[in-house]
This record gives C-alpha cells, structure tokens and sequence, in this order.
C-alpha cells in the first residue's frame, strides 16, 4: 500500500518482491551488508539506545545505515571511505530519484556511525549535506478546516482532529497525550518529552476545552487521553490516519491533506492574526526560528493588501 510520510515528506511503499520487481530494483535478497555490517548495525543501536534517542529516531538512523552499508558490503567498515559516500549518493540515492530529506538523514546517519568507528578512513567533516528544495508548508483555508473537523460525526474522531488544529500537534504528540496534560484551571495543553525531548505548554481554548469534557464523559479515558478500542492502549496511528482521509471524503477537498497540514495552518492562521513569530516558535516547539520563518512566506496576510499592477491598465 502506498503510503506517505508527512515527516519525511516522500511517499513509499512495503519492501516487497513484487514491488522491486515492478520498479526494476534488485530483489532483496541480494540486498543485505556483509557480516561486519549487520553486527555495526546492531552497536550503532545500542549506542543511540544508551544516548536516550527515541525508538522511531532509532529505527531511522538504523535502517540508514543498513541502506549504506548494503551498498558498500564489499568493503570491511575500516575501508569505507568519502567516495563511497558520494559514489553511494550518485549511484543510488540520485539514480532511484530520492528525496533530498532522504539523503540529509543517510547523512545525519552515516556522521554518527563513524564519529563511534575506532578505525576508519571516513572524513567525517568532509561529508556533504545535500541542497535542500525550499518547500513550503501546506495550508488549508479556516474554512477548510472548519469543515474537516466538523465532518466526523463519532465524538472521538472530532474531538483527535480539533486537538491537533487547536493545540498546532504533531501526531505523536497527540496520541502521547494523558488526560492529565489537560490543565483546565490554567487553560494550557502540557506536551511532555516531543520532539528533541522537550516538554512544552500550548494554550487550551475554551472551545476545546467543552469539547474534551463531552469527550470525557462518554468514554472515560484511563492511560492515555485517546486510547483505542481496548482500554489503557494507545490509539493507533494508521486509525488516526483513516479518520482524516474519511473527513475529507465527506467534505470533499480535493488536496493531497495530511495531519501534518492541520499543524501548518494552525502555524499560518496564527500568524495572519497577529501573533509574534517567536510565540509561535515556542508553541510548536521548534528548536531554530528559521524553522518556523517558513510560514511568513504562505501568510496571505499582507500579500492580500498589495495591489497588481495589472488593475491600473
């Protein structure tokens, strides 16, 4: 099933036989790194386990560097040198199209790998980061948004939805969430360990706030504040997913919309309101103000107010 990464920002499929064969990639069985590789694999690990790296970082930087080290599994680890990164990223990285995201995370990968090889030929200052595309964010109209979180008729599916727009919350943070990160008496959302580790506080809207109430008394939530059809387990990501793909059917937007777009326009709506860049740096928990500069450029707030030329011929 095709699926697409809002974080990566790429689609991908399963690593099937069936699917390598239709795209002409080699089989996978053919596609494995040597001995000495698969046990690097398995160190580099431990090492990102022991530095309290989050399992889905783990999981990321690990299968980058299988994907690395699978390509050069002819050569012993000490032997690696910088041209086989570059000739790894001429080879297969910019000859199957890959993303340049995709290539900025072999690369975080590989300097991590190698900064923990006792013995190596790698230059790790001398590996280079790919361009990246300037890609602006997603953003849907208050109206569109309106209409998303009002299609759910099941109180749960609205209530997930109008959390993430309301709060601007990355998935994982949503479905992370207990009920007591909802401090009602100081209207704000605690978003505990996110991304990068950090806690951080979101305001809680009166209107969301009566919506979780509601919430609250038809499902009484244990361990996490959604949970999925059994108690005290968490609600799963792929449902989350469905739900939004749902509301869209019903609502009839013809855009590629992922949960990632509610926080974006959350971002952007914020910030054609008035709001100071720097408190929305703070609301999404963003480590650099650049990261957050991105939605200047999707604001409509003063391009609406400048004038075409092509009204005064």
């Amino acid at each position: 099933m095709l699926r697409w990464s809002a974080s990566n920002k790429y689609w991908h499929l399963p690593d099937t036989e069936a699917n390598r064969l239709h795209f002409k990639l080699p089989l996978a069985h053919t596609l494995v790194p040597n001995a000495q590789g698969m046990a690097s694999i398995e160190t580099f690990k431990r090492y990102l386990l022991s530095k309290r790296y989050s399992p889905n970082t783990i999981n990321t930087y690990s299968d980058a560097l299988k994907s690395f080290l699978t390509f050069c599994n002819t050569k012993a680890i000490k032997d690696i040198s910088n041209e086989d990164v570059i000739s790894y990223n001429n080879d297969y990285i910019l000859k199957n199209n890959f993303s340049s995201s995709y290539q900025n995370q072999i690369v975080n990968s590989i300097k991590l790998f190698f900064k923990i090889v006792k013995e190596t030929a790698i230059e790790i200052d001398k590996i280079h980061r790919p361009k990246r595309e300037k890609v602006l964010p997603n953003v849907l109209s208050k109206e569109e948004i309106k209409a998303i979180l009002e299609a759910p008729k099941n109180l749960k599916h609205k209530a997930m939805l109008s959390m993430i727009y309301s709060c601007g919350l990355r998935r994982s943070e949503l479905l992370n969430l207990k009920p007591n990160d909802i401090d009602s008496k100081r209207n704000v959302v605690i978003i505990r360990q996110s991304k990068g580790k950090k806690d951080r506080i979101t305001p809680l809207s009166p209107k969301i706030l009566e919506l979780l109430r509601n919430y609250y008394k038809e499902y009484s939530p244990k361990t996490y504040l959604f949970e999925g059809q059994k108690k005290n387990t968490q609600y799963s990501a792929r449902s989350l997913e469905e739900i939004l793909k749902k509301s869209i059917k019903l609502v009839t937007i013809n855009k590629p919309v992922t949960l990632h777009w509610l926080r974006h326009s959350y971002a952007t709506h914020l910030l054609e309101s008035g709001t100071d860049l720097r408190c929305i740096q703070e609301l999404l928990g963003h480590n650099s103000s650049k990261t957050t500069e991105i939605y200047t450029h999707v604001s409509t707030k003063n391009i609406q107010q400048i004038k075409s030329p092509f009204d005064d011929l």
